[in-house]
């Protein structure tokens, strides 16, 4: 909720089934609904200075925005992968937690089952092909007039990314110097070409993430 209230990048829908929601609009509205009367809460929240007004839905309900993901990441899904480690040997996994934040793993045969444990409840899982080694044919073939996830392997084995445009280019080698390997990832959908994704599904095999 922090994050969100603070315009820091990160979003998700915070919800209980159809029980309670919350939602935190892109203009820091906060869509807030229950199934059942809260008419003390809308007092307290009135008695602290905000402005509490009913409204018939959260303009961010899911149904009301784009298709979802909903493949779950079953153990097919993860035969999938190792299928393709098989033939490629190492490839690059993007983990989205919640919306707008990531984190990245190279997948191995020998990392799969840890990096597996260690992922976020209903994260998104999208798997890429493996980062190159020649990092400087990467920064030399970044687009002039657009924006890009720039993705590399830092000299201490770590997978750090950065969103950047055509006025981050010359900060961009210093950024990553000492780089193992990198790819750039354009930002427009109908350009983004995974391998394949899948969201986790919870403990009881039910998908519920909504992406």
């Amino acid at each position: 909720m922090r994050t969100m209230l603070r315009d820091e990048g990160a979003w998700c829908r915070l919800e209980r089934e159809d029980t309670f929601t919350i939602h935190v609009g892109w203009d820091q509205y906060v869509y807030v609904s229950s199934d059942r009367p809260c008419d003390a809460a809308v007092a307290q929240t009135r008695e602290v200075g905000l402005f509490a007004q009913p409204i018939s839905a959260s303009p961010y309900a899911a149904g009301l925005e784009e298709l979802e993901v909903t493949e779950a990441a079953h153990e097919d899904f993860w035969e999938r992968v190792r299928v393709e480690l098989a033939s490629q040997q190492t490839l690059l996994l993007e983990e989205a937690y919640v919306r707008n934040a990531t984190r990245w793993h190279r997948l191995t045969a020998s990392n799969l089952d840890p990096v597996r444990a260690g992922l976020g409840p209903r994260a998104l899982l999208t798997i890429w092909p493996d980062l190159s080694p020649d990092v400087d044919e990467v920064l030399a073939a970044l687009p002039a007039d657009a924006s890009m996830d720039f993705v590399w392997e830092a000299p201490n084995g770590t997978i750090r990314h950065v969103t950047i445009d055509e006025t981050d280019h010359q900060q961009l080698a210093p950024l990553v110097a000492g780089a193992k390997a990198a790819c750039s990832l354009a930002l427009i959908l109908d350009e983004r070409h995974p391998l394949f994704h899948a969201a986790l599904p919870d403990s009881d095999g039910v998908l519920r993430a909504r992406w």
